[in-house]
Parts: C-alpha cells; structure tokens; sequence
C-alpha cells in the first residue's frame, strides 16, 4: 500500500496553489458568478447523498476513459485517532483490508481483481494519513458482475475486514520492510530529527502514520480490531464513484452495499488538532553522514482557509501568481550567473504539504557549495523574498503571469467533456475529506476569468508583503556531518534572515522587444502523401527530405504532441571527445538566439507551445506540444532551436559547477555508490558511462559542444516527425511545409556507431558495503543478445509479469521477508538486440542469501513447471485492460509511432496484440523461462550497511 510521507516542503507550489480543481464538464446551465465573496456552488452533475448511517457518496458519470470507473473509499479517520498503544495501526489496519475480508477471504480479493485486469500496487491501493484513510480501486464497467462487485469490496474494506490472528501476524514483518524501504536512509533519520520543530507542540509529532515498530511487532491483537471497530464507521465514511456507468443503479447499489453498516452505541469523538504559534523563531540544525547537500529552508507558518468562497479562490490565484514570478526572478539570477546560491526556491501554500489543514506557510529554500556558503547562499533567496515584500512586483511581470493563467483556464475549459475520472475523484474526495469546492466547468471557467480581471497589482503587492513575516518562523538546516564544523550558528542564521532587507531595492526587470524569428524560413513542399490503413495515419514527404507521420485524433480537444528522431546522437562522438559532446544536449536549454530563458519565457507568455531538441545516445531530435492554435509558434520553436541556438558562457559554468557539487559528496551516499557500481557491470565499465570527475568537467569546452549540437541539427534530411492531436492534415500541411520543410538539409544519410556498450558477460557478482542501516537492497538481473519481435517481446513481458506475481507471493507473502519487491524488463533492438529482465527488493542484511535463494527457486520453478493457468489469465487480462485504455490517449500513440519508425517497424502491430496475447500459455511462459532465465550471463548486485 502507499504510504503518504511527511517531507520538508521543497518544491514550488503550482500556479493555482489552492485552486487545482478538474475542468469539470457540465451539461445544465452553470450558476452565475455574482461577487467575490460567493459560497461556490456544487457541480449540478454530480449526485452527492447521504444514507441515514451518515455515510456519504459521490456519483458522477463520466466516459473517459469508456468501460472504466474509478471507485474510493474514504475514511475521516488516520493516525491522529490511535492510543498510545495503538501506534502504527490505523496503517496496519489499512494493510489488512488487503489479507482477508468477510465475502473475499485471505488473499481471494486481490487474486479475483487480477483476474479482472486490476493491478495490484499500480491501480488497486491505498493509503493513511494523519487524519484519512483512503482505499482506491479502478474497475472495468463492461462486465456487470464485477462491476457490481466493485461495490461489494469496497463495502468489505468499510466494515467487514476480518482481522484473522493468523494473517495480523504475518502482516507484522511486512510493515517492518515497508519502513525499512522507505526509511533507513539519511532523509528519513532527518526528519526524525526534525519532526520535533516541524510539529513542535502538536499531536502530528506523536502519531506518524508508520507508527511505532516495537507496537508493530509486539501489539496485541484486539488493539487493531479495536481501533478498526472504533474509527472504521460509516458517518466518517465516504464513497466516490466516477465512471462509464448508470447513475441511478450506481445509487443503488451504494444503498444495497453501504446502509447495513452500523455505528458505534457510544462512538469516540473526533479531536480536531492543530499546531501552537511561536513567536520566537524556531531553529534546527541537522547533520548527516549519509547527506548530500548543504539546505537551509525557512518556513514561515500561517492560518489559511479551505478556498468554499470566491474571493479564498482569488487569494490562491493570487498566492499562486506570487509563486510563479519569484520562481522567475530565482531562474534569472541562476540565468545571469549572479546568484549566490546552487538552488533556490520560493513558495507560498499547505504547510507541510497539507498535513495539518488550516496551515498554510511561506517557504524560502536555498542550497550552498559548502557549509561555510550556507549564510550566502540563504542570504540570497531571502533578499529575493524581502525584494518582493518591500517593493513588490512589476505591472508587466503580472501581465505575464495573467496572460500564461488565461491561457491555462481557455484550455481546461476546452478540455471539459475530455476530463478523465480520476481528476473528478480527486475532486470529491477533497470535497470530502477538506470541504473544498466542486464547481460546474462553466462556472470555474467564468469565475477564474472574471478574477483574473478583478485582480490588481495592489492585490497582489498587498499579499506579497504580508508573507514575510518574524512570528511562526523556523529555520532549518541539512547538510553532510563532514560539514558540521562549517555551519553557521544559530545567532548567525538568525542576522541573515532578519539582516536581508537591508539596502534591498526594487526589482529591474530584464525587458525583450523582438520576435521569435526574425523572418519566416522558404517553405519547402510537401513531395508525396500516402496513407496507412487501419490506423488512420498519413505520411508526407518533405522537399528537404523530411518525413512526417499524422494521426489525428478527437481522445483531447486542445492537445497535439509530437516528436522527432534522426540518426547520429552522441554515438557520432568518440570516447575521448564523448564528455563535450555529451554537454551538447544541455545547449537547447539555454534559450534561443538573443533570448535567453527569461526573456523566452517572456515572449511565450500566453501560448501554449512548447518545444525542446534533445541529443540521446543513437538519436537526435525535438519534442513539444501545443494547442491547436499555438502550432505555429510550437513550430517555429522547432526552427528556431535547429537553426539558432544559443551559446551561453554564464549557463555553460553555472551548470558545470552544479554538477560538481552533486559529484563532491555522491560518494558519501550509499545509493550513490551502489548506483555507480551497477552501471558500470551494465556498461562493461564503458567511459561513456561513468560519471566524470571535477577536472574531466573543467576540461569541456563550450565550443566544442555548441559546435556539435549544431552539427547535429544542420541536416534536417534524416528527420521524421509524429504528430498525434487534434488537427486536419490538410490544414496544418501549410505550417509543416513552412518550418518543417525550410529547415536545413544537407542530404547527407547519417547512421548511428554501435559503441557495443552491453554488461559485462557471465556470472558477476558485486556487493556494496556502503552505510549505516541495517537495510540491503538487492538487484539480479539475466541479460542476454535478444531476436527482437512483437512476438518474442510479448513473451518475455509475460514472463516478467508472471515471475513478479510468484516473487510477490513468495517474499511478501510467504516470507514476510519484503515489502514490494519488482520484477521487470527491457528490451531494445537498437543498436543491437538485448533483453535484461530484473529482481529487486530491499530486506533486512541478515535475510539477503535466504531472499535470493528464495527468488531464484520461484525462477526454477516456472522453469520446470511452466506458469499457472491462473497466472496466465491473469497477465492476459491486465494486458487487455491497459490496451483498451492506451489507445484512446495521444501519449500512447505518439511513443508507440515513434518507436515503430525509430526501429523500422511494423506500425500495424498493435491491430494483432489480442492474437499474440493467445499465444501467450503456462508452456510458453515455461519456455521463455528456460530461454531467458538460464543465468549464462547473470549478474548479482548487494548493497549492504558497512557494518
């Protein structure tokens, strides 16, 4: 099951912030946005009930994907709701909906789901919280018997999960691997560390979800079935139910299912629990041996609101505008190559990721070279955040950041009969468990863009002052414990943040006044059209040697993707030269021409268009996307990054000199070394592999990779483009012409090197001895030359499938020695045929060999005997339902396009994937088995603590 983990907030808050509802569609006439300050109204299409046990659900139907639901069942109860003695098993008790329910007995529920085509981790699933529980289970509609089940199990999980003895002790050593996986690792041993100030005088400080592992071991085994009898009921119960179905007999169903459940006589009542104020700063200082990085973040903590009225929905947009243009003013400084720290970041939103609601905090991060730069490099980004709430921002950066959320909101609202069920879930679920709004898509669309008017530079000058402020502070520090004696002092971090308005003075912003291109290209022609039967794709020949394949498709209704291949990449580079040329790939990325990625940024406001060049090791190419609209400005990003790409001195060092801060302490990591040591089985120790070393990065030249990236781009002859979308061929075949067909083209026929970079053959064993938990991870992998074919390809698939269910069964299960161990394969035709097929999982040191062997047996097994028929049904069915969802989605069909022409392929394959999936047998899985499990080239990779 999926476990939600506390993280130290890092990462930048959405453009929306508090406002990331679907574009819900809508078929009734949307409620009239009056004033802000409106309660939000519900989406009319949504059926919200509630039955006389107080449990209540939500129904809507939805046709994407078609014959598919999404089904949940939400808990208003977590961690927060367990005695002392009771820690961790709001989280076991969660595991045990799993092993063993009234109408599904032991493990029959997931056994009956995978015969169905749901699978197991990927689809069905769950997780606990603080203060929810929620169980997740995607269904096909197409069958009534197992639809209705759907409901049935769902009802299982709500208050009839068995809790045999027996299968409540079993479970205990699986919940003890799922923390070690998870944890025991330098971030986990921080945040233990820290969860004392991050939580400081809350009950979240005292009932993380994990729980206790002494409890999990020791506990006796009425306290789950207590706090299960407890909490499991159903006027804190709620079920979602979004899909391809009939509302009514949906209804129905829930009432059958859901109103025999009974409440407690005398229920325990519901502790609301918040975290206490500090006036004073809070300061942490944590260090790790383990610990890559030199961090400082502080966190300014403040109360917010849930966003029911539309004026909290106008404070998030505006929360969510500040986020984008201190993200902006941080990405230029990095640009300029005058900030003086590596990374820095700036966000307004949920504290802790919504952990506590009602919480809210500003969070200013900022990562140093060393612990000696850390006061700098914080120094920095709170002087960015004093900049803002002194001075505020400008009236042009909010005009762009206006133009790039109107965009966004025209293409949600033209999206809105195209919404998948599981963004309406997400919704209603939220709705449940917060109480935030569910508005009809008419609405949302009126509402986002009436306030995007109303909001002024006042507004948002006003809001940003008021984030920066001295009560409910902490400051917190992360860094390697080689660095401990580097690190500023608390009193010192204390000057640099209340030190950094000091002479601060307002922004200057970095204006552009030109175009993208200065002149159209001479458009070329398209040479000759034909088209591909049976999946409706059409080729076109350019006069520059170009060729371009077009599906066009109604699964979005503002959405066209695409990407390119030619042959050369960095194959074309020798060894010796193979680092410079590597760095070529980076040149894309540092803008175009005279743009440079803030004014680019500047110039695109409003559009939709993306486009980026890659070089990978056989290939190089473009990819992007675009609205329909936008196509042309995607294109000419297309040109303009083949015909004039840009040399940036500044970027060229920064990125180097990033890159060797994450190489100087890599080595102090355990997965770091591991990671290093398999790559270099896997590529033979090939130097095109390896990670360089400081003075290998210093001699790059910038001259030499910008000269190859052009290189690579100055004969366009060898390119072919996929373009799947919402599109007329005969309409865009202007566009195509013009900056498809005037790119350069030399006529050169260009062919990849195969470097013969494969692992090292025979049996190899290595193993790490890297840190400090008792915590192995183990990887074996069987690799071989391959004959490559949908059909052999098929096989081997199944086999991995099939093997992962037999190591699940028998690691997890049986053992109790694992908690989600994986198995999966590779296989690829160029530059030359191979196939690797992968075990992994992670597990206490002393169980490693008895794992191994344990693994390796299941391996035999199918070996001799073959696969169950149960097993086979069982990859048959997942296979099917993924398929029947995959093409109905542009992303399918543009990688599976690209791959098809890319290898020189049949890309009528896919028409016969039903006919190779009944050659698929217990006997030839047994046959692949022996085919490519014999272990003539096996390679055994161990990570195991030091000591």
């Amino acid at each position: 099951m999926k476990r939600r983990v506390l993280l130290l907030a890092l990462a930048t808050t959405s453009v929306f912030s508090l406002w990331e509802q679907p574009a819900l569609a809508q078929k009734k006439a949307a409620p009239v946005v009056k004033k802000t300050g409106d309660v939000i109204p519900d989406d009319p299409d949504v059926k919200i009930g509630k039955l006389a046990n107080g449990l209540t659900y939500y129904i809507r139907k939805n046709t994407e994907p078609k014959n598919r639901a999404v089904l949940y069942m939400a808990l208003k109860a977590g961690s927060l709701m367990e005695t002392d003695a009771q820690q961790g098993l709001a989280h076991f008790t969660e595991h045990m909906a799993f092993n063993g329910t009234k109408d599904f007995p032991k493990n029959e529920l997931i056994n009956y789901l995978q015969k169905a085509g749901v699978k197991f981790g990927a689809d069905l699933n769950a997780f606990t919280a603080f203060d929810q529980t929620v169980y997740q289970l995607p269904i096909p509609t197409d069958s009534a018997a197992l639809f209705k089940n759907g409901f049935k199990i769902l009802a299982n999980w709500a208050g009839y999960v068995t809790m045999e003895d027996s299968e409540i002790d079993n479970e205990r050593g699986v919940i003890v691997e799922e923390d070690r996986q998870r944890g025991k690792n330098a971030q986990s041993r921080i945040q233990k560390e820290l969860l004392p100030v991050l939580l400081k005088g809350s009950r979240y400080a005292e009932r993380i979800p994990i729980g206790k592992l002494d409890i999990i071991q020791n506990f006796k085994h009425n306290e789950i079935k207590q706090f299960y009898k407890d909490w499991y009921r159903p006027n804190l119960q709620g079920v979602i139910a979004v899909g391809d179905f009939d509302v009514a007999q949906v209804e129905a169903m829930i009432k059958e299912n859901f109103s025999p459940l009974k409440n407690p006589a005398n229920p325990k009542p519901v502790v609301k629990y918040n975290m206490p104020d500090n006036k004073e700063p809070l300061v942490k200082i944590v260090t790790d041996k383990e610990f890559p990085y030199n961090v400082a973040v502080v966190m300014i903590r403040h109360h917010g609101s849930v966003g029911k009225t539309t004026a909290e929905v106008k404070a998030g947009i505006i929360n969510g505008m500040i986020n984008n243009m201190m993200g902006n003013r941080i990405n230029e400084l990095k640009q300029k190559g005058t900030a003086p720290f590596v990374e820095g970041q700036f966000s307004y939103g949920a504290y802790q990721g919504g952990l506590i609601p009602g919480l809210e905090a500003t969070s200013v991060v900022a990562v140093a070279k060393s612990g000696d730069e850390l006061t700098k490099a914080l120094g920095g980004v709170m002087t960015e955040a004093e900049r803002m709430s002194q001075f505020g921002f400008t009236a042009s950066e909010l005009d762009i950041v206006k133009k790039n959320l109107e965009a966004g909101n025209e293409k949600s609202f033209r999206e809105k009969d195209k919404t998948p069920s599981n963004s309406y879930v997400q919704a209603y679920l939220s709705n449940f468990l917060q109480g935030s709004p569910i508005p009809a898509a008419t609405y949302r669309y009126e509402m986002v863009k009436r306030l995007l008017g109303e909001i002024t530079l006042e507004d948002v000058n006003k809001k940003a002052k008021e984030m920066i402020k001295p009560e409910n502070m902490m400051i917190v520090i992360q860094a390697p414990e080689k660095e401990k004696e580097k690190l500023p002092t608390e009193a010192q971090l204390l000057a640099t943040v209340q030190g950094a308005g000091k002479g601060v003075t307002a922004y200057v912003e970095n204006k552009v006044d030109k175009p993208l291109l200065e002149k159209k290209p001479v458009a070329g022609k398209v040479v000759s059209e034909e088209k591909i039967e049976g999946i409706d794709v059409t080729k076109l020949t350019l006069s520059n040697g170009v060729k371009v394949y077009l599906k066009p498709t109604t699964f979005k209704n503002d959405q066209i993707l695409f990407s390119s291949f030619g042959e050369g990449g960095t194959s074309l580079a020798d060894d010796k030269e193979y680092l410079a040329m590597n760095y070529a790939s980076n040149i894309a990325g540092d803008g175009i021409g005279e743009f440079d990625n803030t004014q680019l940024r500047k110039l695109l406001a409003g559009s939709t268009a993306s486009a980026g060049a890659y070089i990978g090791d056989l290939h190089q190419g473009f990819s992007g996307s675009a609205s329909p609209k936008d196509l042309e400005t995607a294109l000419q990003l297309v040109y303009a990054r083949a015909t004039n790409p840009r040399k940036d001195p500044v970027v060229f060092k920064k990125n180097l000199d990033d890159y060797k801060v994450m190489l100087q302490n890599a080595d102090d990591n355990p997965e770091s070394v591991y990671g290093d040591t398999i790559t270099a089985v896997l590529s033979s120790n090939s130097i095109r592999e390896r990670k360089p070393t400081p003075a290998e990065l210093d001699a790059i030249s910038l001259d030499k990779s910008f000269d190859f990236y052009k290189a690579r781009f100055a004969d366009a002859s060898g390119q072919t483009f996929v373009f799947v979308g919402n599109f007329e061929v005969d309409k865009i075949k202007p566009l195509l012409e013009t900056y498809l067909g005037g790119l350069p083209a030399a006529n050169h026929t260009e062919k990849y090197i195969d470097r013969g970079i494969k692992p090292l053959s025979g049996k190899v064993e290595r193993t790490v001895k890297k840190g400090i938990e008792d915590k192995a991870q183990v990887k074996l992998y069987f690799h071989n030359d391959y004959q490559y074919s949908p059909e052999n390809n098929l096989q081997l698939s199944a086999l991995s499938d099939i093997l992962e269910f037999k190591v699940l069964e028998r690691l997890r299960e049986k053992e109790s020695g694992v908690y989600s161990p994986n198995v999966g394969v590779s296989y690829e035709k160029l530059p030359s045929p191979y196939y690797n097929l992968q075990i992994s999982f992670s597990c206490a040191t002393a169980n490693v060999d008895k794992l191994i062997a344990a693994a390796l047996d299941e391996i035999e097994k199918i070996k001799k005997e073959g696969a169950t028929a149960v097993d086979v049904e069982k990859f048959k069915a997942e296979s099917r339902r993924a398929m029947e969802v995959s093409l109905r989605e542009n992303n399918f069909w543009l990688s599976y396009l690209t791959s098809k022409f890319r290898n020189n392929e049949d890309p009528l394959s896919v028409l016969k994937q039903n006919e190779r999936l009944e050659q698929v047998t217990p006997e030839s899985v047994k046959a692949a088995a022996q085919k490519y499990l014999g272990g003539a080239d096996y390679f055994r990779a161990v990570l195991v603590p030091e000591k």
